[in-house]
């Protein structure tokens, strides 16, 4: 049997430069491919160093798509960035302009603070215990 993996999760986002200014500048995903497929459509996956499972950046092209950006999991968190030094990682982001909405907090499973990104969608900064 073939082994399937996740190989990626569409991210809506407004402007594609933005989504690569945030992904890859601001959380330091690697650009692993930027194809241009028509005149207003592109192909762009980004992904953190080493992941399997990639973003890809889709454009909002309709007015339903429109209403969806920045809230892709109806207010709830919907992306979990993982790091392996919390403390780090925290500092960081927050140098490179990310706001948090809270201090970071314990919890059984680890350490966790949310983030939003530059489209609305709330992230988690999560370090496993």
């Amino acid at each position: 049997m073939t082994r399937s993996h996740l190989h990626a999760v569409a991210l809506l986002v407004s402007d594609y430069d933005e989504g690569l200014a945030f992904c890859v500048g601001v959380l330091g995903f690697e650009l692993r491919q930027d194809k241009t497929l028509t005149a207003d459509k592109r192909w762009i996956l980004v992904a953190p160093p080493g992941a399997e499972t990639a973003l890809l950046l889709a454009r909002a092209a309709t007015p339903e798509q429109n209403r969806a950006v920045g809230r892709q999991a109806g207010g709830r968190v919907g992306f979990f960035l993982q790091t392996g030094d919390f403390a780090v990682e925290h500092a960081r982001l927050s140098a490179a302009g990310v706001i948090f909405e809270e201090e970071p907090r314990h919890e059984p499973y680890g350490t966790v603070a949310v983030f939003r990104d530059p489209f609305g969608n709330r992230w988690d900064l999560l370090q496993l215990s």
